[in-house]
């Protein structure tokens, strides 16, 4: 792996793991995620980072309910229930970050998110099926192993049931990454 390669998969866990904080961690007190956590974890790994205002973005939506809470992959999709809450991973992060590998412990999860409102979903793609997820994929694979994470005991099929089997989505993405920018939107609702 070349060490821009390496940065770039510690810089995206370390984003994961700040972005997915407050939702995965199971105690009542929580230290509060702010901008310039985020700022600070990309500009130590060389990334360009700016905080804005809501009022100076275009395109601002509100969260619905009705929306999915989706990865945050860029590419097209079925699924025109857009405006849920999005996170890198989706429904596999929080797994990922609770440490929960089971199809059982995903399931919860998932019904744990619809309890609080939102559409829980995960993704495929049109070359790789419900492996389309890059997420899902360098968790299967082993890739966050060196950080102390244990890999799902379930394939992407059956990760993919059992969030549809709680009441979840199953959306394919068509085209390829094409994403330059990334916005993380800290506004809430």
């Amino acid at each position: 792996m070349s060490s821009l390669t390496g940065t770039a998969k510690l810089a995206f866990q370390k984003l994961i793991d700040l972005i997915t904080f407050k939702i995965c961690r199971e105690e009542d007190e929580e230290t509060p995620l702010t901008p310039e956590d985020i700022v600070g974890v990309l500009e130590g790994r060389g990334w360009e980072a700016e905080i804005v205002n809501a009022a100076d973005m275009e395109g601002m939506v509100d969260v619905a309910p009705t929306g999915i809470l989706k990865c945050v992959d860029g590419r097209g999709s079925d699924n025109t229930a857009m405006c849920g809450p999005k996170m890198a991973g989706g429904i596999y992060a929080i797994a990922h970050n609770r440490h929960v590998t089971s199809v059982e412990g995903l399931q919860a999860i998932a019904k744990e998110v619809a309890s609080k409102g939102h559409v829980p979903s995960v993704h495929g793609d049109h070359s790789s099926d419900m492996m389309g997820c890059g997420f899902f994929k360098l968790w299967l694979t082993g890739r966050f192993d060196d950080m102390g994470y244990p890999r799902p005991e379930f394939d992407a099929d059956q990760g993919a049931k059992a969030v549809k089997e709680a009441g979840g989505f199953i959306e394919m993405h068509h085209g390829s990454h094409e994403e330059k920018v990334v916005l993380i939107n800290l506004v809430e609702n």
